[in-house]
């Protein structure tokens, strides 16, 4: 004959309890011992540095003077914090100086140009310049704006 063992312990309830319990200590443990290690600190993105040149040579005719006038005079009234602050900063280089030289090299610039330059970005706005600094400045003060506002991004 055959004896059959009757487990009396044998209850899946208990154990999987136990286990849950388990299991929730251990996460509280390990919350516990990460001790804040997991906090990331966000720091504010840094708005880009924006130099604004106006290339040009000695001899300037009245369109000449009135892009380099009309851009400065534009970035100062739409962004002074940022002006003040050397965010945006404007620059009149005369090409004919020996010491724009490298400068202009550096910017691959030959000639009168009116250019925005953050980081690795260039903005040659020399055509709007002399299309409008003295036929509409405003015109011209708008497109500068959306420059520059796409630049601090």
């Amino acid at each position: 004959m055959q004896e059959q063992f009757l487990c009396l312990d044998f209850n899946p309830i208990p154990k999987m309890k136990a286990t849950k319990v388990i299991l929730f200590f251990a996460l509280i443990a390990a919350a516990i011992s990460s001790n804040g290690q997991n906090v990331r600190t966000v720091t504010p993105a840094k708005t880009p540095t924006i130099e604004v040149y106006y290339f040009h040579f000695t001899a300037r005719c009245a369109t000449c003077l009135a892009v380099e006038a009309q851009t400065e005079g534009d970035i100062n009234a739409l962004y002074p914090a940022l002006v003040k602050n050397g965010t945006i900063t404007f620059k009149s280089i005369n090409l004919d100086d020996a010491s724009s030289k490298s400068l202009a090299e550096k910017q691959k610039v030959s000639g009168q140009t009116l250019l925005f330059v953050a980081g690795g970005q260039r903005v040659d706005l020399t055509n709007e310049g002399f299309l409008y600094a003295k036929s509409n400045p405003d015109k011209l003060k708008e497109i500068i704006k959306q420059k520059l506002d796409g630049l601090l991004k």
